[in-house]
């Protein structure tokens, strides 16, 4: 190929707008992926058919054997070493991810997947507060009209509303399983601003001492509420370890490095979004007129955010 000398006398700010882009782009599509990736998450909950924290626990054993696998495949076991502050990091953020799981995972047979899921999904709101207050983070307006339109098409798709209304919205365990969802989306509020505000742990070490501590920290439960009693159990389980926690969470971290919090937080509907079609597709639970208006919304906002 013919040398251009000419490249090296451009001045430096256009390339690095254009790394600077790429990177973002990239961390969009990695961001996407990985929402696909999680919103099968539910499907794995149900089949597993474990108590909430039995399946916590495996998740998290798994997912660190994962990740620990792919460590030592890519030469990344030195970064899994703590240096000062660290510590504090790791344990919160993995105490905090076993609060958000347990919770999401118990609200699932209270609710169903898909309402689970959507509720749960208010947490952008929270990163996005959390962002402007504590990380002095510059929320644009086209993302803060994104973000206010994806949450009205995550409402409009729960169905509490018009005639896809769910059966039994009224009651203690539904509301219940609504405030469960609520507290478990604070929990990985408060996750993503950490990971966001670390800067020694990379993400692939974040990730593994998340699951090294929620495993540590649950170790007592299956002789509390006993262990999986069948092979297909164990496979569903291993699967939200390998797939939902070893391959997701290395994907989206590695995302979130890339992107403005405002930006993660639209992005993250794509994860709902995959769970309500899930929801629908394998348990019949039909979405109406009202939820396939929401489902558009949020597909618009996406869409939005994406080209932003």
């Amino acid at each position: 190929m013919d040398h251009k000398p000419s490249a090296t006398l451009q001045p430096s700010r256009p390339i690095e707008v254009g790394a600077c882009a790429k990177r973002e782009a990239q961390g969009q599509w990695l961001m996407i992926a990985g929402g696909v990736l999680l919103g099968t998450v539910g499907v794995f909950v149900e089949e597993a058919n474990q108590h909430p924290l039995v399946t916590v626990l495996f998740r998290c054993a798994f997912g660190a054997l994962a990740l620990l696998a792919w460590g030592m495949a890519t030469g990344r076991m030195r970064e899994l070493r703590l240096r000062g502050r660290s510590g504090w990091t790791v344990c919160a953020t993995g105490c905090l991810m076993v609060v958000n799981w347990a919770l999401f995972f118990a609200a699932i047979p209270r609710t169903s997947i898909a309402v689970a899921t959507v509720v749960f999904h208010i947490q952008p709101v929270w990163i996005m507060v959390f962002g402007a207050l504590v990380l002095r983070e510059h929320v644009t307006a086209a993302q803060k009209i994104a973000t206010a339109v994806a949450l009205g098409g995550l409402v409009l798709t729960t169905g509490l509303w018009g005639s896809g209304s769910a059966a039994g919205a009224s009651g203690v365990d539904y509301l219940t399983g609504l405030l469960m969802c609520l507290g478990g989306s604070l929990s990985y509020a408060g996750v993503t601003i950490i990971a966001k505000t670390e800067k020694v742990v990379t993400p692939f070490a974040l990730a593994w001492w998340q699951c090294a501590v929620g495993t540590l920290v649950l170790l007592w439960v299956p002789w509390a509420h006993g262990w999986p009693s069948d092979v297909a159990a164990w496979a569903w389980l291993a699967g939200l370890g390998v797939l939902h926690t070893g391959l997701a969470y290395a994907i989206l971290f590695t995302a979130m490095a890339c992107l403005t919090l405002g930006r993660v937080a639209v992005l993250q509907y794509v994860y709902p979004l995959t769970a309500v079609l899930l929801d629908w597709a394998v348990y019949g639970r039909m979405l109406s007129a009202t939820q396939l208006a929401g489902v558009g919304l949020m597909a618009l906002a996406l869409f939005v955010i994406k080209t932003r």
